[in-house]
């Protein structure tokens, strides 16, 4: 008998955890699912922040290709972005202005990047390209379909383009499709030559629970510590980039310079050749 009723008390104690931990998940869904709502109202606020900006000229120019990150849902603004903070260490960096052209469209998978932001790409002519794009993919991954995508997006792409791999995705399952995405980005992007920037471990380097201290409440987007640290993975490739643009502008420079001195010279010559003429026709007139 005693077994007997303390088996109910243990069934009845489990089925009551169970009760318990149902309702805790459900709260917890219903929060997340607020804190998503409350995201996707500021789609519209971003899209037009960048839209806004999108003539804005610099003596430098940057181009990012994404999605929902590159816009910047989840930070307190759009220029806490990571897109953004990138644009503002090109600017310290330079000591110069920069024209910042945002074409990421958030919700953008690889194949609507392909469709909707490489052909905008092919009408400008920027000095820094970023792509981050693959992280809406994921959900119903194709391997195929993905790498097909890729290879289009980063085919059409500067050679001084820098692409970003997928981020630390936390949870077992998507971490899967993650690594066989990745492995499709780094080998695209080795065989064309384009730079990779290490989202993935950098991001990964945060561990569990500095990956959820960085994420919006939505539990998908970063904050802007997350975006803080999507920017610095790209930091050092940027810096590369930069070091390249200037070392060509003074080559070009003292090109420049050589030619004009050049054709200076050259100038110079002919005016004292035809002084030499003028006064070889005066000599020859007096006698």
């Amino acid at each position: 008998m005693t077994n007997t009723k303390a088996i109910a008390g243990a069934v009845g104690g489990a089925a009551a955890a169970a009760v318990a931990g149902t309702a805790y998940y459900r709260r917890f869904m219903a929060r997340r699912q607020v804190a998503a709502d409350v995201l996707n109202s500021t789609l519209p606020v971003h899209s037009k922040w960048w839209r806004e900006r999108f003539a804005q000229q610099g003596a430098l120019s940057y181009v990012a290709l994404g999605d929902s990150a590159a816009q910047g849902i989840g930070a307190s603004a759009p220029s806490r972005s990571y897109v953004g903070r990138i644009g503002q260490h090109i600017k310290r960096t330079t000591r110069s202005t920069v024209g910042v052209k945002n074409l990421a469209v958030s919700g953008s998978t690889t194949r609507l990047c392909k469709i909707n932001q490489v052909p905008r790409l092919a009408d400008l002519t920027p000095d820094i390209v970023t792509v981050a794009i693959g992280s809406n993919d994921v959900g119903e991954f194709n391997a195929a379909k993905f790498e097909k995508n890729i290879r289009t997006i980063y085919g059409a792409l500067p050679p001084h383009a820098i692409v970003a791999d997928l981020p630390f995705m936390l949870l077992p399952d998507l971490e899967k499709k993650v690594a066989v995405a990745n492995e499709i980005v780094r080998r695209v992007a080795g065989e064309l030559g384009l730079t990779v920037a290490p989202l993935y471990a950098t991001t990964r380097r945060q561990g569990y629970i500095g990956t959820y201290r960085n994420t919006a409440k939505d539990l998908f987007h970063p904050n802007d510590k997350g975006y803080t640290v999507w920017a610095s993975a790209f930091f050092p490739a940027i810096d590369a980039r930069l070091a390249r643009i200037a070392a060509e502008r003074a080559a070009a420079d003292v090109t420049a310079s050589r030619r004009v001195t050049s054709v200076a010279s050259a100038v110079a010559d002919r005016a004292h050749g035809a002084a030499i003429a003028r006064s070889d026709d005066d000599v020859t007139a007096t006698s």
